[in-house]
């Protein structure tokens, strides 16, 4: 560029055009030749070069390549090409114009800046891609590394574009940075705790994203979508999105239900208060009554068909049992038999301690089916069942008097009166 810088500004002085003026003439036709050439290196080369370099990619058997060029990778490092050639060719002029190529050098850096930014960024994106199609990837995520290194990448080009356009050293820039910290420290507050937290998360596999989790101080419930540096998209049940601070799943009390959804089972945990007025001892005509009934029969087939020594249900029993403990017993049978439930996990049925509002009879058994609908209908259908059931035993389940119970004796009342 400087012989043809020269040989124009000689030729517009033999022209006989002021010297200052063919200078600057000179200097503009220079810089448009320079822009020109720099042009056609970018445009048809850049095409050449990603027209092979995509024959390449889709004829080789690995991923990385082809993440790379759909993420744009080739395009962006292209921009290289002219940046450079216009930093090396800027040096025409420099004994008349002395501003004039630092100036086009200035912003051939900031171009290269850009085009190097732009380059990493989407080789961190294609990066994240290729982790992806891991197996390992879905329980430690690293997008928050990846956000982390991008703030880091993005923080170091803003520092060269501020050296670049104040003509300063970026290493003095970078040393003034020191007094700086505590106001950085505060501006990236939320970064750097959730980089702490994603370190955590991804070391002791707390929370990936397909979790379900539950985190009462923000109302969460529902399955984590994303992890990011700053925030974890939850889908709660009601399909709305809740977006909360990644530290917080660290700090926050944070429960995670893939334990259960890994078991193959959901524990189901419910009371039925019996009425301790109606609990009696039983004769033996009434264990035979129960004995025929269809749960029991099916209890005794199954459990022979496992073992056939095992004893009878009525021999199960005590001496003299009460109608409480037959229907206890009868609960225990039924949960056993019911083909959606897990007999080989824990199955209790049990008597909590009697309050006012009669005696608890808590039974804690393990569905089959995880999914909410199916879940909530198998405790339905228990609870149905064991309402249903429960007049057999003659037993009554206890509940407080409401004003229809009320109006109902006031009229037994008024009916004994007229009587």
């Amino acid at each position: 560029m400087q012989v043809f810088y020269d040989y124009l500004r000689e030729q517009l002085l033999n022209a006989q055009i002021h010297p200052r003026i063919a200078i600057y003439l000179a200097a503009m036709g220079t810089f448009i030749i320079l822009s020109l050439i720099s042009l056609i290196l970018f445009f048809p080369l850049r095409k050449l070069l990603l027209t092979i370099i995509e024959r390449f990619t889709r004829h080789t058997e690995t991923l990385w390549d082809d993440a790379l060029f759909d993420h744009k990778v080739f395009h962006a490092v292209a921009h290289l090409m002219p940046g450079i050639f216009i930093y090396f060719s800027a040096g025409f002029g420099s004994e008349d114009l002395v501003a004039l190529p630092e100036v086009i050098k200035g912003i051939a850096k900031i171009y290269i800046t850009f085009a190097v930014v732009l380059s990493l960024i989407r080789f961190l994106d294609a990066s994240h891609d290729i982790y992806n199609t891991y197996p390992f990837s879905k329980e430690r995520p690293i997008k928050g590394y990846l956000q982390l290194v991008k703030i880091l990448i993005y923080s170091i080009a803003a520092i060269i574009l501020v050296s670049i356009l104040v003509n300063q050293d970026p290493g003095k820039l970078f040393a003034g940075l020191g007094a700086m910290a505590a106001v950085l420290m505060f501006v990236f507050k939320d970064p750097i705790l959730g980089f702490v937290a994603s370190i955590q998360l991804a070391a002791n596999k707390m929370v990936k994203p397909g979790d379900w989790i539950t985190v009462p101080k923000f109302n969460v419930d529902g399955t984590v979508v994303d992890i990011s540096l700053t925030t974890v998209k939850v889908q709660n049940w009601d399909k709305t999105i809740t977006s909360i601070p990644t530290y917080s799943l660290v700090s926050e009390s944070v429960t995670n239900w893939i334990g259960m959804q890994e078991s193959g089972g959901r524990r189901i945990q419910r009371s039925v208060f019996i009425d301790m007025a109606r609990i009696r001892f039983c004769d033996q005509k009434f264990i035979e009554h129960i004995a025929q009934l269809p749960v029991i029969k099916s209890y005794n087939e199954q459990k022979l068909a496992l073992d056939s020594s095992f004893p009878g249900w009525a021999e199960q029993l005590q001496s003299q049992p009460t109608n409480l403990a037959l229907f206890k017993a009868y609960i225990e049978a039924f949960l056993w038999t019911n083909p959606n439930t897990h007999n080989s996990m824990t199955l209790i049925v049990r008597f909590l301690q009697s309050t006012e509002r009669g005696l608890p009879l808590e039974y804690i058994v393990f569905s089959k089916e995880q999914g909410s609908d199916r879940y909530e209908a198998i405790q339905a259908e228990i609870v149905d069942h064991i309402l249903a059931v429960i007049k057999e035993f003659d037993l009554r389940v206890f509940q407080n008097p409401s004003g229809s119970d009320y109006r109902y004796m006031a009229r037994i009342g008024n009916n004994n009166e007229i009587g």
